[in-house]
């Protein structure tokens, strides 16, 4: 979550007569950025996590699991913690963490008080340091709070009480909802006005269907029975009865069901412009992939759903297109605009030879003016159109302290559209007046129920992206395919039993295994002649690598195949060693010792087994806990004291003190990121 500015949000028929004033400015802003430092090269790995959590109070004598409202609390209370902390508080390797606030008023977001650099102990002590994080929230909760990394609250918006205090949808002044009260979205004027705005320019609520998980005596149709039909206190309560709820659907109405959610995103420094453009298009492909593997949200609004995942509750949580954007209405004006603005990547954005213009087979609506205008700045085509693209969408929330900024010294105005696409990936230049330099931010991953779960997965895609970088990888698919991966990543037990477009072969022209063609110079863009030593750290700054004379490109459609989850992770022929090959041929170009290399083969083992389906996802283990719960009907519901008993049972996993082997390794133990013992 970015700043949060204080001062006077404009409604949304006063925003919109500032649109084209924020993105005339924005295109300023960013070409002022770009003048600045689109030479800039050299810069090291840094990078970050972002680990949300939601605060959970329990009522052990009604058995009942509630959200805790009490963010701006608990959060005043860890700041000035967190701002008392010394050196001699903190553990070894760590800085005082930094907790932010997040769209739910039961959230809470952490990140590491600094940047993890490219060292193999910084790497190896990112699950001390989410635990350290989790550790220091919990201790300063009441009693009967826990926060939780949990992606969605099983019981959000169902009949009763389900958070604490409790609140009636009947005040729901901003959204509208049939489910969810006022008080659940963060109090500050960014969030409730962001809500407002979005039904407001939409014309009508969100509507979110998942399919519903059909079991034995599930009532067909199912005619939601939980759903107020009758109500009549917002113009748009009828919306539900008028078609907006599906039959044999979960129907959510909301901005709070889709950003309550948590999840677990990761941020990588890159050596240049050029490179983060290499690092955001490889890992496009890879995003409905690690989607699917951490899969953790099977449970909406008290329903056991048909899918595993909470992406496309987040993408119409925000869909503010109109009906004709969203071609249910002719118009002569309005573009048709495929996606949310929250959903998968559109374009791939790279110069390299490996990216041909057959990858971006799907038709992208951009802004062709300010395309006209980045060309015109000596902006390349594949970046401008990627720009020009987002700027197709209006800003929704503007301050009115904000409308008029120097546009050499301020990037509000490119930030304000920048940071409300929200897509799997997010390419992101350098902010004025700052070291940082241009990133990548990884966003598809659900956020998993221990540190250990999320520190492996953090651990394997940052290795997986320096492996991308030194082997020249290419994982190029059409980004039509990219988009059925998405949609297939979220069904019901896609980790195990589906499969995925994914490029046969990945390593250059010419190379039967990832070999780094090119001595390494850390630090350096111009790699030095020398003979291959190993590496001391992970690092950035690999040259580029021309296209062969030799190539012969052939069509596009035999580049790529279906794939089972463990066919893309263990490898697949003699063209491809797998995403975990490439990991562990990659570690091997690095000086780790014995015992580090052991730690880290404990994190890429839970990814391995994750793929071959011999651990579960947190999605498919939650389910058979419904399902084996002896209060569960059969009829697909998820009462209160089923989810009671789901979250404690959640925490005592994460405390190690029940056993749940079909989830996570028997010799699992939580904390220092140290996990003994052989994995069967």
């Amino acid at each position: 979550m970015g700043l949060l500015y204080l001062g006077t949000p404009l409604t949304w028929d006063q925003t919109k007569q500032y649109a084209d004033h924020v993105r005339e400015h924005g295109i300023i802003q960013f070409l002022h950025t770009w003048d600045r430092v689109k030479d800039r090269c050299g810069d090291e790995l840094l990078w970050g996590d972002e680990v949300e959590y939601m605060v959970v109070t329990f009522d052990n004598e009604a058995k009942n699991a509630k959200l805790s409202l009490r963010q701006t609390e608990i959060l005043a209370k860890l700041g000035k913690v967190v701002s008392d902390l010394t050196d001699d508080d903190t553990p070894a390797l760590m800085t005082a963490p930094t907790f932010h606030p997040e769209y739910g008023r039961y959230m809470l977001e952490s990140t590491p008080g600094s940047p993890y650099t490219g060292s193999i102990p910084d790497l190896l002590c990112v699950e001390a340091n989410m635990h350290y994080r989790r550790t220091l929230a919990r201790k300063h909760l009441k009693a009967n709070e826990i926060p939780f990394t949990f992606t969605s609250f099983p019981r959000l918006g169902t009949p009763g009480v389900f958070t604490e205090p409790h609140f009636s949808p009947d005040d729901a002044k901003s959204s509208h909802s049939l489910f969810l009260p006022e008080e659940i979205t963060n109090p500050h004027a960014r969030f409730p006005t962001l809500t407002a705005n979005i039904r407001s320019r939409r014309g009508s609520k969100v509507a979110i269907n998942l399919p519903l998980f059909i079991d034995e005596r599930t009532p067909r149709p199912f005619v939601d029975p939980t759903i107020p039909w009758q109500r009549s206190i917002y113009p748009e309560d009828p919306e539900a009865k008028n078609g907006a709820a599906l039959i044999d659907h979960i129907y959510m109405d909301a901005m709070g069901f889709g950003m309550g959610c948590c999840c677990l995103q990761l941020t990588f420094q890159s050596c240049n412009v050029d490179e983060a453009r290499r690092m955001y298009d490889a890992l496009i492909p890879v995003g409905p992939i690690m989607l699917a593997l951490t899969a953790a949200s099977p449970v909406w609004r008290g329903y056991l759903a048909d899918v595993d995942c909470r992406w496309n509750v987040i993408a119409g949580s925000v869909d503010d297109r109109t009906p004709e954007e969203r071609g249910l209405k002719p118009s002569k004006g309005s573009v048709v605009i495929p996606k949310s603005r929250y959903d998968s990547v559109g374009l791939y954005i790279s110069n390299d030879w490996i990216n041909k213009p057959e990858y971006n087979d799907e038709q992208v609506p951009y802004n062709e003016p300010i395309f006209k205008r980045l060309r015109d700045e000596g902006i390349d085509e594949l970046l401008a159109k990627h720009i020009a693209h987002l700027f197709i969408r209006d800003p929704l929330v503007i301050f009115s302290e904000t409308i008029h900024q120097d546009d050499t010294a301020s990037n509000d105005h490119f930030e304000n559209i920048q940071s409300t696409n929200w897509q799997t990936l997010r390419f992101k230049p350098p902010p004025p007046n700052s070291q940082i330099g241009w990133r990548v931010e990884f966003r598809s991953m659900e956020v998993q129920m221990t540190d250990f779960e999320n520190a492996a997965f953090a651990v394997f895609t940052v290795l997986l992206s320096r492996a991308i970088l030194a082997f020249n990888l290419n994982f190029y698919v059409p980004i039509s395919k990219v988009d059925a991966n998405m949609a297939r990543a979220q069904r019901r037990d896609a980790a195990r039993s589906g499969k995925f477009y994914f490029r046969k072969s990945v390593l250059p022209p010419g190379h039967t295994s990832p070999v780094i063609s090119t001595p390494p110079s850390s630090g350096s863009c111009s790699p030095t002649d020398g003979t291959l030593v190993k590496e001391k750290k992970l690092r950035n700054c690999f040259p580029f690598v021309p296209r062969p004379p030799h190539v012969e490109d052939g069509p596009i459609e035999d580049e790529y195949e279906e794939m089972t989850m463990e066919e893309i992770f263990v490898g697949k022929g003699s063209k491809f060693p797998g995403l975990l090959g490439v990991v562990e041929a990659y570690i091997d170009t690095l000086d780790v010792s014995v015992g580090d290399r052991l730690q880290i083969g404990k994190y890429l083992d839970l990814v391995r087994r994750r793929a071959t389906g011999s651990l579960q996802t947190p999605a498919t283990w939650m389910r058979d806990f419904v399902r084996s719960h002896p209060s569960y009907k059969f009829d697909s519901a998820v009462n209160q004291e089923i989810n009671y008993d789901l979250l404690v049972a959640v925490d005592e996993i994460e405390r190690g003190v029940r056993s749940a082997p079909e989830l996570l390794p028997e010799d699992y133990r939580p904390g220092n990121g140290y996990h003994s013992g052989s994995t069967p």
